[in-house]
C-alpha cells in the first residue's frame, strides 16, 4: 500500500462554515472506529426519482465520476477495510453495496468483489448488505446474492400510484410493477432470509395508513421511514393547506397504527429508536439521538467521503480529500466532518442545547441542519416535526407506564 498522509481540508463551498471552521473538539475525545463501509459500486441509476439527493440536489459530482468502480479501486478499498479492522481489533464490520443502482454493476462483477472483500477481511465477521431499487432483482440474481450471503434492502414508497409518482424511469414510466415482482420473490420462503427490509421516503401528501399497509403487505423484517432530504436552503415541500407539522402528522398516524397493533407487525427503526432513547437507551440511526456516526463512504473513483446524504447540502459537502488508493480509513477519522458526527452534544448549537428534547432528537438528521453561512450547527429544518413526533411518543409511553400496576412491598 502507498504511504499514508493526513486528512486535508477540502476546497468546497462550505469550507469556511462549521464544522470546517470553528469546530471545538472536547478534551479527551477519542474517535469511534468506522463499522460500516458504504461502497458506491455503480455511479448511475436506472430510475429518475424526483427527490433523489444524488442526482437532483446540490452536489452534481456524479457526472464526472467513473460509471462503475474498477477492480484496482475496490481491491484497494478491501485492503483498507481489512487493515482498519485489524488496527482497531474489530471482530465485526458491515459492507454496504450502494449506488446509483448497485445491480447495474452485473452479478459476475459483484460476486468477484464480494469474494475479494471477504478475503481481505479474513477473521472479521463481514456482514454484506445491498440497497437497491429492486428493478433488476430476478430469481437468478436473488439466488446468486443468497449464495454470497448478501442481505437485500429495497426502496419502495408505498402503493402503486404513490410509488410511481416519485420513483419513475427517465421516460416517465413507473417502476412499481418491477419492484413488486422482485419483492414477491424476496419475501417468499426461498429468499426470505436475504430480506433486510424496506426503505420508504415519506410524502405527507399521501395516506399514511394506506402507505404503511402497502409496505406491510410484503412482510418486511424492518422498515425505515425517512424524511426527504432537505435543509434551510432547500426546505421540504409542504402540501397545500397543511398544518405546521405535516411530516410529524404523517408519522404519528403510522406510529399509532403500529404501536397499538395487537402484535408487532414489523420493526420501524425511527420509532424504536425514539422509544429506546426515551427509556434511557441509544439510537441506531442518523435521524435521532447523539450516538456517534461510524460510517464511511467510498466512491467509484476511490474517494473516501462522509455519508452521501450530505450531497443534498452543497457541492463537495461529502469530500474529505482522501482516496483509498493513497490513504487509510484512519486518516478520515480526523476530518472535521467526521469528528462533528462523533462528539454528541458538543456538536449542537445553542438552540438545540437548550432544548429539553436534545438527547432524544439529537438535533435531527445532520444533513437537514445545513444553512448557508452557518454550516451544520443549526436545528434541523424538520425541527417542529421532530419535536411534535417525540412529544407524541413520550405521551404514549408515559400513559402506558402510568397504567402499570404499582408494586406493594407489603
Amino acid at each position: 500500500m502507498p504511504t499514508e498522509r493526513s486528512s486535508v481540508l477540502p476546497l468546497v463551498t462550505g469550507a469556511s462554515e462549521w464544522p470546517f471552521r470553528g469546530l471545538d473538539v472536547p478534551a479527551g475525545h477519542t474517535p469511534v472506529p468506522f463499522r460500516d463501509v458504504v461502497l458506491k459500486v455503480h455511479q448511475r441509476c436506472n430510475l429518475a426519482c424526483d427527490y433523489c439527493y444524488v442526482y437532483e440536489m446540490a452536489d452534481q459530482s456524479w457526472r464526472t465520476k467513473p460509471v462503475f468502480m474498477a477492480e484496482p479501486v475496490w481491491r484497494a478499498a478491501a485492503d483498507r477495510m481489512g487493515a482498519f479492522a485489524r488496527t482497531h481489533r474489530l471482530d465485526r464490520m458491515r459492507l454496504v453495496l450502494h449506488g446509483g443502482e448497485p445491480l447495474l454493476t452485473g452479478m459476475d462483477r459483484l460476486a468477484t468483489l464480494i469474494t475479494g472483500f471477504r478475503t481481505a477481511c479474513d477473521g472479521v465477521d463481514l456482514r454484506v448488505q445491498m440497497q437497491t431499487n429492486g428493478v433488476l432483482l430476478d430469481r437468478a440474481t436473488l439466488d446468486a446474492l443468497r449464495d454470497h450471503r448478501v442481505e437485500i434492502g429495497v426502496s419502495l414508497d408505498g402503493a402503486r400510484a404513490d410509488h410511481d409518482r416519485r420513483r419513475r424511469h427517465a421516460n416517465g414510466r413507473g417502476s412499481f410493477d418491477a419492484v413488486d415482482r422482485a419483492l414477491r420473490l424476496l419475501a417468499g420462503e426461498e429468499h426470505r432470509d436475504s430480506f433486510a427490509g424496506l426503505l420508504c421516503t415519506i410524502d405527507p401528501a399521501t395516506d399514511p395508513i394506506a402507505t404503511y399497509e402497502a409496505l406491510l403487505d410484503y412482510r418486511p423484517p424492518t422498515l425505515d421511514l425517512l424524511l426527504p432530504h432537505a435543509n434551510w436552503q432547500t426546505p421540504p415541500a409542504r402540501p397545500p393547506g397543511a398544518g405546521p407539522t405535516p411530516y410529524a402528522d404523517w408519522l404519528i398516524a403510522v406510529f399509532d397504527r403500529w404501536y397499538r397493533a395487537p402484535r408487532q407487525e414489523v420493526g420501524i427503526r425511527l420509532f424504536e429508536d425514539v422509544l429506546a432513547l426515551l427509556l434511557g437507551g441509544t439510537s441506531r440511526s442518523e435521524q435521532v439521538g447523539l450516538s456517534p456516526v461510524a460510517v464511511v463512504v467510498v466512491e467509484t473513483d476511490g474517494a473516501i467521503e462522509q455519508v452521501d446524504s450530505l450531497k443534498s447540502a452543497f457541492p463537495g459537502a461529502c469530500d474529505t480529500g482522501l482516496n483509498v488508493l493513497t490513504d487509510s480509513f484512519d486518516a478520515a477519522l480526523d476530518h472535521p466532518g467526521i469528528v462533528a458526527r462523533q462528539i454528541g452534544l458538543a456538536a449542537l448549537g445553542d438552540t438545540c442545547r437548550a432544548c429539553p428534547s436534545r438527547e432524544i432528537c439529537g438535533g435531527g438528521h445532520y444533513a437537514h441542519r445545513y444553512r448557508a453561512g452557518r454550516g451544520f450547527r443549526n436545528p434541523s429544518v424538520y425541527c417542529a416535526d421532530m419535536l411534535e413526533l417525540i412529544r407524541h411518543i413520550r405521551t404514549c409511553v408515559i400513559a402506558d407506564l402510568e397504567r402499570l400496576p404499582t408494586h406493594d412491598p407489603a
